[in-house]
């Protein structure tokens, strides 16, 4: 599917990275980050990046990007770059681009991950043979099922980051009456997410002081709540850790991921230990009537680095293992 050397790309709204894999079989090569800012299109990061990194000139792409992959040119949500596939394939001469949502790769990459590369949360051992599930809480809200589908593994992304979420007990009513709306609404993103640790801080102290209170920087958050320094951050991380169980809980019933739901971005490995410890786990397996399957369904945080990277690789070392939807250019004849 892939001519080699394959170009890979992660590209998010603030920054993008680019890498090659020079052969069939190899790991990307990293070959330089770039500030999307910096640059009026996409083709001139990878210019850039191609100089910086150096090696042979690339074949063929496959590029992630955070954003719905829904035509031929895709603006992204929080930059002024607009994707194109056949363009950037033109503009290089490769013989076949391929754009992806970035949960595309990271499923991938789950196909294959090694024990050593997750931290379990729960006591759950692998169930081999079903579907997964992966997501991330970071910036926004990331997910895709892994599902395997006669030969193959299809791989299918999903938006629930914008779905609406709502309180399960009295306090989190509360919560929610205080929590700021993203465009009238409470979404898991709006929730689950950097900017939805900051909501969720400045909600816990509104309920708990009876006084609104401003919000502040989301590594403040973790940092305050880990440390014990302030109640309402703690208080604030043990809440965000049983509302990412209970979104968990229902992706693992939607997709009946059996064999586990593994959960990636930028939070989860700096709270291990409150989501070990927090209510979780308790809140993943709440699902009567289906509580006794969902016990036995593992959770773990993905600790490897790059997991994004690796699914790329996967994509293209591996093309025929997996169906995913994307945005494919190929070279005429």
């Amino acid at each position: 599917m892939f001519e080699f050397p394959v170009l890979v790309g992660d590209i998010g709204g603030t920054n993008a990275r680019f890498g090659l894999i020079e052969k069939t079989g190899d790991q990307p090569r990293l070959l330089a980050h770039e500030t999307t800012a910096d640059h009026p299109d996409p083709s001139s990061a990878i210019k850039a990046s191609l100089a910086k990194g150096g090696g042979p000139a690339p074949r063929s792409a496959i590029l992630a990007i955070a954003g719905r992959v829904d035509g031929p040119e895709i603006q992204l949500t929080n930059a002024h770059w607009k994707i194109a596939g056949q363009r950037i394939a033109e503009d290089f001469g490769l013989s076949s681009a391929v754009v992806v949502n970035d949960y595309v790769p990271v499923a991938a990459g789950a196909a294959d991950i090694e024990p050593h590369d997750l931290t379990p949360v729960g006591p759950c051992p692998p169930v081999p043979g079903g579907a997964r599930v992966v997501l991330g809480p970071g910036t926004g809200f990331g997910a895709a099922a892994l599902v395997p589908y006669a030969a193959h593994l299809a791989i299918v992304s999903t938006e629930v980051g914008h779905t609406d979420i709502g309180p399960a007990d009295a306090f989190e009513e509360k919560i929610w009456h205080a929590l700021e709306r993203v465009e009238d609404r409470i979404t898991v993103e709006t929730v689950l997410s950097g900017p939805g640790l900051s909501r969720l801080h400045a909600a816990v102290a509104h309920v708990r002081t009876g006084q609104p209170h401003e919000k502040i920087e989301p590594a403040a958050v973790t940092e305050a709540g880990l440390r014990a320094t302030d109640p309402h951050a703690a208080e604030t991380l043990e809440l965000f850790g049983r509302v990412l169980g209970r979104v968990c809980g229902d992706l693992a019933l939607t997709f009946l991921a059996t064999s586990g739901v593994y959960i990636g971005g930028g939070i989860a490995p700096r709270i291990l230990k409150v989501l070990e410890e927090s209510g979780f786990r308790a809140a993943f397996e709440k699902k009567a009537p289906f509580a006794a399957m969902m016990r036995k369904i593992p959770t773990s945080v993905i600790t490897v680095h790059d997991p994004a990277f690796r699914g790329l690789a996967a994509l293209a070392n591996e093309g025929a293992k997996f169906v995913y939807h994307g945005q494919v250019w190929r070279k005429a004849g």
